[in-house]
């Protein structure tokens, strides 16, 4: 799973800095670049905080952060073949 990196891309969309974002939850920007960097791993309330700040639900950052790896091996065809376009559509109905 990389949540780092699908809050990063969700605060840039949401055209904010680090320090915007980390001020909004309230976070240090240290702690949200270690969270962004993927060497953290925040807290539920605190990933939900940083969704309400970012207007995205939470279940909708879990799908977008899903790497290939996090399901199971004999579903790793499905979830290729799908994500391109769950994601596409998640991100025009939730994100933009």
């Amino acid at each position: 799973m990389n949540m780092g990196r699908t809050i990063k891309e969700l605060r840039r969309v949401r055209g904010m800095n680090q320090q915007q974002l980390a001020d909004s939850v309230p976070l240090s920007m240290t702690y949200l670049s270690l969270i962004e960097g993927n060497k953290r791993e925040p807290s539920l309330a605190t990933l939900r905080s940083i969704c309400d700040v970012l207007g995205v639900p939470l279940p909708i950052v879990f799908f977008l952060a899903l790497d290939v790896d996090d399901v199971k091996k004999e579903k790793r065809p499905a979830f290729e073949q799908l994500s391109p376009a769950l994601r596409a559509f998640l991100k025009t109905v939730f994100v933009e």
